[in-house]
């Protein structure tokens, strides 16, 4: 029977049979085949694969040992993934200090790591410009880049003070602080015909 033609029940039963089958590996070969497939895809931490492996239904004394390897080969790399990650979302999907860390939180990245990922986030915007490189400078020049990104979106609301409102509202979402959305939001010119917008 092909898989799109199984129920629920049936589907659900394959997959407790092959975490069954799973929990019975004791080749280390094997659950480094499956942490390679997983890192394939994109970059992951170290607490990330070992969630993985283990979901999947390896046994934890294997996942751990399998983990461990990878990290002292350098596959997995907890400071050069939250570096990549932080860089990725300034780039494409800016976002606040607060929420960077949360994201970086999530994929199980410790702390002391997240901070000096964060760090040097803020030591390379001041290579990169003149402006100082205090968080929350770093913080303002990635709202600055996410209003940019969004200023059509703005410039449909014709009322100012509801435009700064939109503007704010998604500065938040984006995790920046209350203070560094109130700044950008308020610089956020009250004419919808100025082009561009002086942010």
């Amino acid at each position: 029977m092909s898989p799109r033609t199984r129920t629920p029940r049936e589907r659900r039963e394959a997959a407790e049979a092959r975490r069954a089958r799973r929990a019975e590996v004791s080749d280390p070969d094997v659950v480094t085949a499956a942490a390679a497939a997983f890192l394939a895809v994109r970059p992951r931490s170290v607490e990330e694969t070992r969630r993985r492996l283990r979901n999947l239904g390896y046994p934890g004394a294997l996942c751990n040992q399998v983990v461990d390897r990878l990290v002292q080969s350098g596959y997995l790399d907890d400071l050069g993934f939250a570096r990549a990650w932080v860089e990725s979302r300034d780039r494409a999907r800016p976002r606040g200090a607060v929420a960077l860390r949360r994201e970086l939180q999530l994929k199980g990245v410790p702390d002391d790591t997240i901070a000096e990922a964060l760090a040097a986030r803020a030591e390379q915007a001041t290579s990169s410009s003149d402006e100082p490189g205090e968080p929350s400078q770093v913080d303002v020049l990635a709202a600055r880049r996410l209003i940019e990104r969004r200023s059509p979106m703005l410039r449909r609301e014709l009322d100012p003070r509801r435009r700064r409102q939109k503007a704010y509202a998604l500065l938040a979402r984006h995790g920046f602080t209350p203070d560094i959305c109130h700044e950008v939001a308020s610089a956020v010119v009250d004419d919808a015909d100025t082009s561009p917008w002086s942010v």
